[in-house]
């Protein structure tokens, strides 16, 4: 993922983002590869490392996650994922406008 699309998914300024992106890098934990096309873009992916870091991590909130939701029926978790989805929107249009009218910190 380019690291100026990593920012506005973690609501973390562009210099909070490099500074982590940093230490990831310098732990193993992701590589960072600039663009031939524009040497301002860099995308960051996860190494074997971080794979082997972050991928029991991710298993083990998608079991907490299961587990919490246990008892809700199919319908009652698609009424959730479209009431997420529409909240999704509705913040992401109000960080839009913070955006446009307020700098971030």
């Amino acid at each position: 993922m380019p690291v100026n699309a990593i920012g506005p998914k973690v609501d973390l300024n562009p210099g909070s983002v490099s500074v982590a992106v940093d230490r990831l890098h310098k732990k193993g934990l992701v590589s960072r590869i600039e663009s031939i096309s524009d040497r301002r873009v860099r995308t960051v992916s996860l190494t074997e490392k971080g794979r082997q870091v972050f991928v029991p991590l991710f298993y083990g909130h998608a079991a907490i996650i299961k587990r919490v939701l246990q008892g809700v029926s199919s319908e009652e978790l698609q009424q959730l994922e479209g009431l997420l989805k529409k909240i999704g929107k509705r913040a992401e249009s109000l960080a839009e406008q913070k955006g446009d009218s307020e700098p971030r910190r």
